[in-house]
């Protein structure tokens, strides 16, 4: 590794770390500092979009990670699945509401991609971290659309599409948001579908 990529690679991490930092304080979320490095590592993987293709649906990634035989290879596919369902949530997520699946399809799968990493794990520090995530799934999808909207990747300005997320996901984010820009959202429980 050359002086200059390292340096690159040192950037991205100070860079995502503090954005990271930034937007768990907004959110005022506190978790593992491992979580945290978990969610700058996502970042850093997925600047690179070979990273973010998919050959098949998430459900059919779910149902051949669980098919597998090979403990190291269904480990490596739910993560894969967890890692993207988070990072296509967060960065993506007000997209979704125009396709076939919503946001809440990518929560629950990969929410459950994180719990069965939990209870695969052997090491008991990962183990938490996964747990951690598979149960405050929607909070890190949050952090990652703060940091997508300061990153310019996403905007909110169609606040039609943000009422809209807070009315499917109870969202606390696109609340204050809506909040902040002089809307009053009215309190909603989501339906059971």
């Amino acid at each position: 590794m050359t002086g200059s990529t390292k340096t690159v690679i040192l950037d991205l991490n100070s860079f995502f770390s503090e954005m990271v930092s930034e937007a768990m304080n907004r959110r005022k979320l506190t978790t593992l500092p491992l979580v945290s490095k978990y969610l700058v590592d996502l970042l850093q993987s997925y600047i690179y979009s070979k990273n973010l293709e998919i050959e098949n649906t998430l459900a059919e990634m779910y149902l051949k990670a669980m098919q597998e035989e090979s403990q190291k290879i269904k480990f490596e596919k739910l993560k894969k699945l967890g890692d993207l369902s988070l990072y296509i949530s967060g960065f993506f997520g007000d997209s979704l509401k125009r396709k076939v699946v919503d946001i809440d399809y990518y929560a629950e799968i990969g929410g459950r991609a994180y719990d069965c990493l939990a209870t695969e794990s052997h090491e008991n520090l990962y183990s938490r971290v996964y747990e951690e995530i598979s149960v405050k799934f929607l909070d890190f999808v949050d952090v990652l659309t703060l940091i997508s909207q300061k990153s310019l990747v996403q905007s909110n300005e169609d606040l039609l599409r943000l009422y809209d997320r807070y009315i499917t996901t109870g969202s606390e984010l696109a609340k204050e948001q809506l909040l902040e820009k002089g809307l009053i959202p009215t309190e909603t429980k989501k339906t059971e579908q």
